[in-house]
């Protein structure tokens, strides 16, 4: 459906809480700006969008999302360019991924326009929170929930939609470490993996805490009905070098989400000429080339760290030592790439930016 932003309803707050954040003590996702986007979908259409101080919820306690799990979002940055402009990286890939997500969780889908129209103008509102550090971004939270104050298992009828979004600093500052997991799933053929719902990561948290008792970072998921192919890395895709060829698990299982970063750091890498295969990827086959020498490279790609390089690799009660960092051809090239891109440093010769000016 089409909703005039024009007639957006905007209600300022009386006074910024900008000053109240230390900009070089960054943590992230603890401190939000002072508006967020909400609108509201009820008796089967949304209502009109508004921009209204960040402030708490105040929910039923039958709410159905939380009692039966319909929720879903998303995440991306804004950061600021040496002319001063706002720059978000794809925001339409992460409409469209919303969307993906809310079908099937069942959902309404929210119009992409409105998405799009309503990141924008909250954007503008509180420019002053993207900080001019190049290390630092403005975090975007998009989500939707259900809102039917009813408990009975059945589809929500009623849905809230939001953004708010957050100062932040570096998501991981260092290499991690991560372990191959081959008893705990995050997610199943036909079940919800290929969706970014809050559950997926819920059901993640034990056996991460269990894998950070032993000293890794993250994991590297794997198949549930095998453990035999690596699918994810912890909450981020995953990419490996093996043989100066760029490998990741193929997103023709719908246990794999779509990453952004992911395909972003693909396109860039046909661009420069590099092979490339999307593919089942075996864990025998990673630990194989970590053992002759032929694993060149391996990293996460995501939102919140672009580039989140591995620097071991655990299996079995056995560590396997990646190459060092500085010896990383592709992974560097590419995460210098992106950094800068997202700055406008170079020429958006994707049309990938969201340019606020």
């Amino acid at each position: 459906m089409e909703i005039n932003m024009n007639k957006i309803t905007i209600e300022k707050i009386k006074e910024s809480r900008i000053q109240t954040i230390d900009f070089n003590n960054l943590p992230f996702g603890k401190h939000f700006s002072d508006h967020m986007f909400e609108m509201d979908f009820a008796d089967g259409k949304w209502g009109e969008p508004k921009i209204v101080p960040f402030r708490n919820l105040s929910v039923h306690p039958a709410t159905s999302a939380i009692h039966y799990g319909q929720s879903i979002f998303e995440g991306l940055k804004a950061q600021k360019a040496e002319n001063g402009d706002i720059l978000v990286f794809r925001p339409d890939m992460n409409a469209k991924r919303l969307n993906e997500s809310a079908k099937r969780m069942s959902m309404v889908e929210v119009p992409e326009d409105i998405f799009l129209s309503g990141l924008r103008e909250l954007l503008e509102l509180d420019k002053d929170w993207v900080s001019s550090n190049p290390d630092q971004s403005l975090y975007i939270r998009p989500f939707l929930f259900a809102t039917d104050e009813y408990v009975g298992i059945r589809p929500s009828e009623r849905y809230k939609f939001l953004i708010i979004t957050s100062p932040v600093g570096a998501y991981y500052s260092e290499p991690v470490a991560v372990k191959i997991e081959t008893k705990y799933t995050r997610a199943a053929e036909g079940g919800v993996g290929q969706a970014k719902a809050a559950g997926n990561y819920a059901s993640s948290l034990y056996p991460a805490k269990l894998a950070a008792e032993e000293g890794y970072r993250q994991l590297l998921w794997t198949d549930a009905k095998t453990h035999t192919y690596i699918e994810e890395a912890g909450t981020m895709n995953v990419i490996f070098v093996i043989n100066d060829t760029i490998i990741t698990p193929s997103e023709d299982t719908d246990t794999i989400l779509k990453g952004i970063t992911k395909r972003s750091v693909l396109e860039i890498a046909k661009k420069w000429g590099y092979k490339v295969e999307e593919r089942p990827v075996l864990v025998a086959e990673i630990i194989d080339a970590a053992k002759n020498g032929t694993l060149q490279d391996a990293f996460g790609a995501g939102t919140a760290a672009t580039i989140a390089h591995i620097r071991l690799i655990g299996f079995e009660g056995v560590n396997y030592e990646l190459p060092t960092i500085e010896s990383r051809e592709f992974s560097n090239r590419v995460k210098n790439y992106i950094e800068d891109y997202k700055l406008g440093k170079i020429e958006d010769e994707f049309n990938w930016m969201m340019v606020i000016s």
